[in-house]
């Protein structure tokens, strides 16, 4: 993530804090990401760097009316800084920073196998009681690593995969 979505995620994160709007923005963020995430033309048009600074403003006016306050002069400020075809990585940037504040930890779980709810629950317990924080789990399915359990948290991965220990195993061959 760039810098520059960092540091305009960070402000208003610290802004709807300040002002006790994190729920009410949050929500209007999301609807935002949505709808830029299914609209081609919209998010074309936002990026279109032939279309006036003043153009964009007033269809993202129109966007975004009746919602926060807040968010609304986010979003204008976005589009004034030349910054609002960047909006969907500073939304993504966004959800990171709250997920942190929350203490909340996103992992993806890939098993060989798929995982019932319950077994799914209950490795999702085990991190949580391990880590000391509340976990949101994405489960994948990989019959390459034939066995076991691959968990990924942004960069760090935990592989007690079979794929993963014969790798390891066959590495260590070689390089005897």
């Amino acid at each position: 993530m760039a810098v520059v979505q960092r540091v305009y995620a960070e402000a208003l994160l610290e802004a709807s804090k300040e002002q006790d709007q994190l729920a009410p923005v949050r929500a209007d963020f999301d609807a935002f990401a949505a709808a830029l995430a299914e609209s081609d033309e919209l998010r074309a048009f936002l990026r279109n760097p032939q279309v006036e600074t003043e153009t964009k403003l007033a269809a993202l006016d129109e966007l975004v009316s009746g919602g926060n306050v807040l968010f609304q002069n986010f979003v204008r400020l976005l589009a004034e800084k030349g910054r609002i075809a960047e909006a969907e990585d500073v939304h993504e940037e966004f959800g990171r920073l709250i997920a942190r504040e929350e203490r909340v930890l996103e992992l993806e779980l890939t098993t060989a196998v798929e995982l019932s709810d319950e077994e799914a629950a209950k490795v999702v317990k085990q991190i949580e009681e391990a880590s000391g924080r509340s976990v949101v789990a994405t489960r994948t399915v990989d019959p390459d690593i034939i066995g076991g359990i691959v968990v990924q948290a942004g960069s760090v991965r935990a592989d007690a995969s079979v794929r993963g220990r014969l790798d390891q195993l066959r590495e260590e061959l070689i390089n005897r």
